[in-house]
């Protein structure tokens, strides 16, 4: 059953009012005051929807409130029963240092139909729409994924383009790729951004690969899920963590989730850019009034589309 069309509007203004939070701390190295100031509006235009919303994909566990936390209940209490995953700031060291590609971003979708991931590590690989189903496969080595996605794109090897995050644990990944002649496009942080764009078209991106946030890797799989790309994921655990997931009712934690296991049914996801980004702008102040502009797609209902709103100050 689709999310109401309505909702789309109220979980935007939501996102948006998350960035302009933010917006005071652009460049002022402070990552902690600009997290806090996305949260504290996120969470209040939350509280103004008529739902039985929780927070099934937070900023920590209850008690590191003040964050919108795990098992946290937002909206009116009355409507639907809704599941949210949010990253009100995605991107922290983005706005401390005036960088690209900051977002505030959440996820919809109807009670039980959202992979509940820890905050812990997940391996991740991502492609876009219009290729055979399930076709790449963690288990497989690197080369042989490319190989799969070069016979399928009709794409020589060479100019495939692969979306990395720069980390000391990629080195063995970015050599494979080096050794493949696999062009590389390296990002400092920003791991939903940089997983949602090999679904759009503009940037270029063939493959998303490696290994980040098991949080992100669910709001990527939600944008990916209304572009019609796909995700496959497994998380990264050490033994201590295993316990943890065990108990958050994960039953295989060694388990491979493709994109139907982590959304189920229809889905909103929507990204608000802080500063400037890849899809869209970031906020501008343009004196008695913020423009804001965001990504919002609506899976059942078709929706793809960028927005620009403004809001008084």
């Amino acid at each position: 059953m689709a999310i109401e069309k309505s909702y789309l509007d109220k979980f935007i203004k939501a996102t948006e009012k998350a960035a302009i939070g933010a917006y005071p701390f652009i460049g002022k190295a402070d990552k902690i005051a600009a997290d806090q100031g996305s949260v504290d509006y996120m969470r209040s235009e939350l509280n103004k929807i008529e739902m039985n919303g929780k927070v099934v994909i937070g900023e920590g566990e209850m008690d590191e409130a003040p964050m919108l936390y795990i098992g946290e209940k937002v909206g009116t209490k009355k409507g639907p029963s809704l599941d949210i995953a949010l990253d009100p700031l995605e991107g922290t060291n983005f706005v401390a240092k005036n960088l690209p590609n900051s977002f505030s971003m959440l996820a919809v979708t109807e009670k039980g139909n959202l992979f509940s991931a820890p905050d812990t590590y997940m391996e991740k690989i991502a492609i876009g729409a219009d290729l055979p189903k399930n076709l790449l496969d963690l288990d497989n080595s690197v080369k042989k994924n490319i190989q799969l996605l070069s016979e399928a794109k009709n794409k020589k090897i060479d100019k495939i383009t692969a979306c990395i995050l720069n980390r000391p644990r990629h080195k063995k990944i970015i050599k494979e790729l080096e050794n493949l002649n696999v062009q590389i496009k390296y990002i400092s942080d920003g791991d939903v951004s940089g997983a949602i764009s090999v679904a759009e078209k503009n940037a270029n991106i063939d493959i998303y690969l490696g290994i980040g946030g098991g949080p992100e890797g669910v709001l990527a799989a939600a944008a990916l899920s209304c572009l019609g790309g796909q995700i496959q994921t497994r998380l990264v655990l050490d033994e201590k963590e295993k316990e943890r997931v065990l108990k958050l009712g994960v039953k295989d934690p060694a388990k491979k989730y493709n994109i139907n296991e982590i959304i189920k049914g229809d889905v909103i996801f929507c990204a608000t850019a802080i500063t400037n980004g890849d899809i869209v702008d970031g906020v501008k102040d343009l004196g008695n009034k913020y423009e804001v502009s965001t990504f919002a797609l609506h899976k059942d209902l078709q929706v793809v589309k960028k927005i620009k709103n403004i809001h008084l100050k």
